[in-house]
């Protein structure tokens, strides 16, 4: 195991310097792009396979729920109150809706296993992150988050070059611009990215939104665990059931209210997003080695019309209502 974390804290460790010298480009997004290069080159995949498998399979599962417990600390429901209902309301509106016409459609295009739901999940709600939490709760396999992991990297990504680049063709001001990109782009980090090209303005209420959307996490995730647990029950007498709410969703509900009610000092919020931060970008280079992108040409195709259906749904969708 120590194998495998070792590698992963070196890759992310390669990855925050690339994050440092091209500011543009997110840690975490940094992070899973590495992860898939160093899965394309074959000694590193028989030493992904092998020795380095324990450890990275560790991080994908275990530093992945860790990671998103201390994200709920980042989420003040005071400061999301402070939308207005009108624009949490339009919020969560955009998450269902991308969520089931990205999940329906992955269904009809006839991707395997979880890749729908799991695609669903990280367009709608929080990339990569959202990825590993509903694969953890529903127990999907490895393989099932390969596309997904790939595709929220992919638009996420061209995101933080198209968004800014239709703000002015699409004469949104600073604040509807902000509104959009929290909406709409996938990481955290994106978000930032991405939205800081129109100023603070724009980039303080990108983050708010995007934070509503992370909100939306635990009580997906946990409607899919029960009715994962349904499925599992029907299927095998003896199976061993997912929990009806995942251990790490209480942990992140927990931290919300922690953060929304206590008076949490300034030192140890920062500690726990570096701490947070971290555990996350581990996570994502794990589930970045197991992109297998030969595998993908088969199914590329159907994944990619999927994942760009997804995207310019959700941006379509939050466009309408930073104008509103």
């Amino acid at each position: 195991m120590i194998a495998g974390l070792a590698v992963a804290a070196v890759a992310v460790a390669l990855a925050w310097l690339v994050h440092i010298l091209f500011p543009v480009i997110p840690l975490l997004t940094a992070a899973v792009a590495l992860g898939i290069i160093v899965g394309q080159v074959p000694a590193a995949r028989r030493a992904i396979d092998g020795v380095l498998k324990p450890g990275l399979s560790f991080a994908a599962r275990r530093l992945m729920r860790a990671g998103i417990v201390l994200l709920g600390l980042k989420l003040s429901l005071v400061d999301i109150a402070k939308l207005g209902w009108f624009t949490i309301v339009l919020v969560v509106l955009i998450v269902v809706a991308t969520f089931w016409f990205t999940w329906g459609l992955g269904r009809l295009a006839g991707l395997p296993g979880r890749e729908p739901l799991l695609l669903a999940t990280g367009f709608s709600i929080c990339g990569a992150s959202a990825i590993g939490a509903m694969a953890a709760a529903t127990r999907s396999d490895a393989k099932d988050q390969a596309t997904p992991v790939a595709m929220v990297t992919l638009f996420g990504t061209l995101a933080i070059a198209v968004l800014p680049a239709l703000r002015v063709p699409l004469a949104l001001g600073a604040p509807a611009f902000g509104q959009w990109v929290g909406a709409s782009v996938h990481d955290v980090g994106q978000v930032v990215a991405t939205a800081q090209i129109a100023g603070p303005a724009a980039l303080a209420i990108a983050i708010v939104v995007k934070l509503t959307r992370v909100l939306m996490l635990a009580p997906m995730v946990a409607v899919a665990s029960v009715v994962s647990r349904r499925a599992a029950g029907e299927t095998a007498e003896h199976a061993t059931l997912p929990p009806i709410v995942p251990l790490f969703v209480v942990g992140f509900l927990a931290a919300v209210l922690v953060r929304s009610f206590l008076p949490v000092p300034a030192e140890v919020l920062a500690s726990a997003d570096l701490v947070q931060t971290v555990l996350l970008a581990v996570a994502l280079f794990a589930l970045g080695t197991a992109v297998r992108l030969a595998s993908l040409v088969g199914k590329g195709a159907r994944a990619l019309a999927v994942g760009l259906a997804s995207w310019v749904t959700i941006a379509g969708l939050a466009l309408i209502a930073a104008k509103v």
